[in-house]
């Protein structure tokens, strides 16, 4: 006679598959991926100076998950890949502290690990990931610095020392993501050759910043707005290396999402860094860069727009800009709600020249006409209906290539060119 199995036996081993399989997968649940199977470093960014190689990259949120098993983006948390290779003949020491002074430790972050039984792992993958203090000469050295979550471009400090000399590195690595309403623009193609006027003579350049538009105007080109009260000289890439210096953000395109996280933030006073800004236009087209520095809340932020204008300088490309104050939201029935600006536009003009000057991003400035005074007994009105008064002048700013001290600063008299 045949035995027959137990017809439990089937699942008892089923059973015991399952949990033997549940139990290796909550032994194995942090499986982070090695540094050479996630590509970000493809996005690196290298400086030399006087025997020190600093390379740095930054991954994005799925980068970042892929190499630590965890959602750290979330958590407000973003690590920067710091290389220093030291081709000295003397021992040096690398600062994380200039990197972000907030920054978190491997432990700290190890500890936002769920499950438990994965803690030592973790605990010992971010320790052996975080980047090391001292470097030997003719060593190189790597690891991650986990800072505060920026978007769009991170920029940081790399600090490095010996007992006779210091080497500071600034960066501005990219970080996939954040759709930025200045990033599609070709700035090279907005204008033909034969539309651009090039000026070397002070008199005649001031004569032809009178002549731009006062203000902006409204996507119809049948209402004027807020005054055009900013005009900048330098290079895209100077520009934008310089605000992001002076704490400046960049703002997010229009979209569902981006409008979501505006709704939230104003629901809940929070900040939100990239919200996007409104378009105004000039030249017939809106802003080809906006950007914007948040205060306690999304309703009171300081924010400026600019276009490239069709002119240069010296040699050097022209814009023209709007900068105001946002100091509140109300209501209108046309958008429901708006933000209120502060209607002393003049100082948020200063304000700008101030915060450049401060972060060394500012070599010159000058004064000229051209928006038409509007006095606080009488003030215009924006496209909102918020009034505004201001003394009619535009501020002129040199951004330099370079930082330039303080004290090193000129102003330029633009009252009498000539004279």
């Amino acid at each position: 006679m045949t035995r027959q199995a137990s017809p439990t036996r089937p699942k008892r081993w089923f059973a015991g598959t399952v949990l033997a399989l549940c139990l290796a997968g909550c032994a194995s649940g942090f499986k982070p991926k090695t540094i050479d199977q996630v590509p970000f470093r493809d996005r690196s960014v290298t400086q030399v100076e006087n025997g020190i190689r600093v390379t740095t990259a930054v991954p994005d949120a799925g980068e970042t998950r892929d190499l630590f098993g965890i959602s750290l983006y979330r958590k407000r948390i973003q690590p920067v890949w710091i290389e220093i290779e030291n081709m000295t003949a003397e021992d040096i020491w690398f600062l994380p502290f200039g990197v972000d002074s907030d920054y978190h430790t491997p432990m700290e972050v190890a500890a936002l690990t769920r499950k438990s039984s994965a803690r030592q792992q973790a605990e010992q993958h971010f320790l052996r990931n975080g980047v090391n203090l001292g470097i030997r000469p003719g060593e190189t050295r790597s690891g991650f610095v986990f800072t505060e979550l920026d978007q769009g471009t991170k920029a940081f400090n790399v600090d490095v020392f010996n007992d006779d000399d210091t080497w500071q590195f600034t960066f501005f690595v990219p970080v996939p993501g954040l759709a930025t309403d200045h990033g599609n623009v070709d700035f090279k193609s907005l204008y033909a050759d034969d539309q651009i006027s090039h000026y070397t003579d002070a008199a005649e350049f001031i004569r032809a910043l009178q002549q731009l538009p006062c203000c902006v105007k409204d996507s119809k080109g049948e209402n004027f707005g807020d005054p055009l009260n900013l005009v900048i000289i330098g290079e895209p890439l100077d520009i934008y290396y310089a605000v992001i210096r002076a704490d400046w953000d960049e703002t997010e395109v229009v979209s569902a999402a981006s409008g979501l996280r505006t709704a939230m933030s104003f629901l809940t006073g929070g900040k939100y860094r990239y919200s996007p800004v409104s378009s105004l236009y000039v030249f017939g087209r809106r802003q080809d860069i906006a950007l914007q520095r948040i205060r306690e809340n999304i309703n009171e932020r300081n924010h400026f727009r600019l276009w490239l204008a069709p002119m240069t300088f010296q040699g050097q490309s022209v814009w023209i800009g709007q900068i105001s104050r946002d100091i509140g939201v109300r209501f209108t029935t046309k958008t429901i709600t708006t933000h209120k600006i502060d209607p002393d536009v003049d100082e948020t003009r200063e304000f700008l020249i101030e915060n450049l000057a401060y972060n060394q991003v500012l070599s010159r400035f000058a004064y000229v006409g051209g928006v038409g005074a509007a006095p606080i007994e009488s003030p215009r009105g924006n496209l909102t209906g918020d009034p505004y008064f201001t003394d009619g002048l535009r501020a002129v700013m040199w951004i330099p290539a370079k930082p330039t001290d303080l004290q090193d600063i000129r102003y330029v008299d633009w009252s009498d060119p000539e004279g």
